[in-house]
């Protein structure tokens, strides 16, 4: 039996507190809110097929989850729901498909030299012309551009000292394709700090945009796929690393609430965010804190996918270890992208107003940058400030001057 069939709606005690806090119904009233379609309609879907448009409104934010008193994992239930609705309705538009399986067009990019050049010129030429409207993206979101080699490509030329604390990093699509810096930051300073990091290129996308677009049978794949690789890991005596919140919650968490696989509590138990896990050499005392003067003044945004793991703040545990350095937690609330939700034309206003809050308060702070553990977030942040924003690992790269 798979473990979500065990999943019971009727633990919701209909207090409605997931109503309140959800960031998509206080910006429009085409979503009814969590509770409604989650764990209400749950049980009246046992009973009848539920025609229901308004499940794709539900951004998969899991502000309901980290609200919720009974502990009923309502965006599941949401995410079961819209997959279970879209094998017998059509899809709005090709950007649903296109957003979920972006690990195709990723691979595909990064694997022919100049691609990624064509590729960003083409999507900056299709925003003007509105060739990615007609596909159902919007022209107002910030698209993140692709790398000219992926971080696995540019991890194998990295030089590591080997040391008897190892873990395996799973770097996810956005930092493979998008980012690669990102993840050779994460390998410098977790080297800076004596730990050797080691990949596994059999790792696939984590399936969390599959999930939030309805494909949920996509990501069982995938997840099969991975949850073996990181049992065996696991089952060697290493941790694991994840640099993006929604690949981290996905593995850790969201696994064991869609999938039934064997051994997935055991390395979820060994599963950590990498700001999380030198947090953890922080309290243990092994946090190399050799750090040079960092006079930026930058603002702190925590993901929506990080505060629903409950691991608290690491990085505004660490961050201000650093001399000089002036940072701020913006506290803001959800920016509103939710991984590609923001990116569809027609959940971008809902998203922009979502984040609304937050644009504001970076604007107000005069911060020099933002900071943001979640790369889609990061994206949101840039498009409605216009502040840069980076990694947390960027910072402590910095600051210890690699």
């Amino acid at each position: 039996m798979n473990k979500h069939h065990a999943i019971d709606p009727d633990k919701c005690t209909a207090c409605t507190i997931c109503i309140t806090a959800c960031p998509v119904t206080a910006a429009t009233r085409k979503f009814r809110g969590p509770k409604m379609t989650g764990p209400a309609l749950t049980r009246l879907r046992k009973l009848v097929s539920d025609d229901d448009p308004m499940l794709d409104y539900c951004s998969n934010c899991k502000t309901c989850d980290l609200v919720c008193p009974s502990g009923v994992p309502i965006s599941t239930l949401n995410m079961l729901a819209k997959n279970e609705y879209y094998k017998t309705h059509p899809r709005k538009s090709p950007a649903d498909d296109m957003l979920a399986h972006s690990e195709k067009m990723g691979k595909l990019i990064t694997s022919i030299p100049l691609a990624s050049t064509f590729a960003n010129l083409g999507m900056t030429i299709g925003k003007s012309v509105g060739m990615l409207g007609a596909m159902g993206i919007s022209s107002n979101a910030k698209m993140p551009s692709y790398a000219s080699e992926s971080f696995i490509s540019k991890f194998k030329k990295i030089k590591q000292t080997s040391y008897q604390r190892k873990v395996v990093f799973f770097s996810g699509c956005f930092i493979n394709y998008n980012q690669p810096e990102v993840g050779v930051d994460m390998v410098k300073v977790y080297q800076k700090n004596k730990i050797e990091v080691a990949i596994d290129e059999n790792f696939v996308c984590c399936g969390s945009p599959m999930v939030a677009g309805g494909y949920i049978d996509d990501a069982r794949v995938n997840a099969a796929k991975n949850a073996k690789l990181l049992k065996a890991w696991v089952d060697k005596g290493y941790d694991i690393i994840t640099a993006c919140t929604s690949c981290g919650l996905m593995l850790k968490q969201e696994y064991q609430e869609l999938f039934d696989f064997e051994g997935m509590s055991e390395y979820a138990e060994h599963m950590y965010d990498s700001v999380e896990y030198l947090a953890k050499l922080h309290d243990e005392g092994e946090f190399n804190t050799e750090f040079a003067n960092d006079s930026t003044e930058y603002i702190y945004h925590a993901p929506c996918h990080l505060k629903v793991q409950a691991i608290g703040r690491p990085s505004m545990e660490l961050l201000p270890l650093v001399p000089g350095i002036k940072i701020q937690e913006a506290d803001a609330g959800c920016c509103g992208i939710s991984g590609s939700y923001g990116f569809k034309a027609d959940k971008n206003p809902i998203a922009m107003k979502v984040g609304a809050k937050l644009f504001g308060k970076i604007k107000d702070s005069h911060a020099e940058l933002g900071v943001c553990e979640c790369g889609t977030c990061r994206l949101q942040m840039e498009n409605g400030s216009g502040v840069p924003a980076i990694h947390p690992l960027t910072v402590l790269r910095k600051a210890y001057g690699l």
